[in-house]
C-alpha cells in the first residue's frame, strides 16, 4: 500500500504540472488550427462537428491516433451541453489534460520503478522521450492527428492498431534498453516495425475540404506540443521523486 500511495502522489503532482503546460500550448498551437478547420468544414459541407470537437481533438492529441469518429454527428438541435468558447472551454481543456497527464504519469512512474526508478530530472527527460516515442511518435506514423471533417477508418480498428503499436513499440524499446543482445535487438526492431509493415486502417476515401497545408501544420503542432508534454512530465517525475524520496533507491523504501 505504501508503494501504491507513493506512485499516485508523484504521478498526481507531475501530471498536474504537465497537463497545465499542455493545455497552455494547445491554446496557442492547436486550437487556432482546429477553429480554421471548422470553417473549411462548414464551407465545404463536410462532416458536422459540434463545439465539443476541438476539445476532443485536443485530448486525443495525446495519443495522436485515436481521433474522434468521422461519422456525421447528430443535427444541431440534438446537440447536448458543451462548454462555451473562451475561458470555460479553456478550463475544461485544462481539466481534461490534467487527468490525461496524471494517467500517463502513473504509467511512467510504475514502469520506471521496475528499472530502478527515475532519480533526477535528467533521467526523467530520457524516460519522457521514451514515452513520446511509444504513445505519440510511433502511432502517429500510421495514424496522424486529424482535424474536423477529415475522413477516418473504423474507430474500433484504429483503436486496436493504436494499442498494438504502443505495446509492440514499448516492448521493443525495453528490449533494446535493458536486454542488450543481438538476437533480442533483432526481435526488438521487428516488433517496432511490425505494426507499420501491417499498416494502419485507412478510410475508403481521402476526400476532404481541409487543405493539405493546414493538416500538415496541425500534425507538426500536435507532435511538438506532445514532445514538450512528455519532456515536462518525465522531468517533473524525476524532480518530485528525488525531492520527496531523497536517496532512497525505491519508492517502497521512501515516505516511511
Amino acid at each position: 500500500m505504501n508503494l501504491f500511495r507513493n506512485v499516485v502522489f508523484i504521478a498526481a503532482i507531475a501530471g498536474l504540472v504537465a497537463g497545465v503546460v499542455l493545455a497552455c500550448m494547445q491554446a496557442y498551437a492547436t486550437v487556432p488550427l482546429i477553429l480554421k478547420a471548422e470553417v473549411y468544414e462548414q464551407a465545404g459541407g463536410g462532416h458536422h462537428h459540434d463545439h465539443a470537437a476541438p476539445a476532443a481533438a485536443e485530448t486525443n492529441a495525446m495519443s495522436s491516433a485515436v481521433p474522434a469518429p468521422a461519422e456525421a454527428a447528430a443535427p444541431a438541435e440534438d446537440e447536448g451541453w458543451a462548454p462555451a468558447d473562451g475561458f470555460e472551454r479553456f478550463g475544461f481543456s485544462v481539466l481534461a489534460n490534467i487527468v490525461t497527464g496524471v494517467g500517463f504519469a502513473l504509467v511512467l512512474v510504475a514502469v520506471s520503478e521496475f528499472a530502478g526508478g527515475i532519480g533526477n530530472w535528467r533521467q526523467g527527460v530520457f524516460w519522457g522521450l521514451a514515452g513520446f516515442a511509444v504513445f505519440t511518435l510511433a502511432p502517429g506514423l500510421g495514424l496522424p492527428p486529424e482535424l474536423p471533417a477529415m475522413p477516418a477508418a473504423d474507430l474500433m480498428q484504429r483503436q486496436i492498431w493504436w494499442a498494438a503499436t504502443v505495446v509492440a513499440t514499448s516492448i521493443g524499446l525495453g528490449l533494446i534498453a535493458f536486454r542488450r543482445s543481438p538476437p533480442l535487438t533483432i526481435l526488438a526492431v521487428l516488433l517496432i516495425i511490425a505494426p507499420h509493415v501491417i499498416g494502419a486502417p485507412q478510410p475508403d476515401s481521402f476526400e476532404t475540404p481541409i487543405p493539405e497545408g493546414l493538416h500538415h501544420q496541425f500534425v507538426v503542432a500536435v507532435t511538438l506540443t506532445n514532445l514538450v508534454f512528455w519532456l515536462v512530465l518525465g522531468a517533473a517525475v524525476g524532480v518530485v521523486r528525488g525531492r520527496f524520496t531523497g536517496t532512497a533507491g525505491s519508492l517502497r523504501d521512501s515516505f516511511a
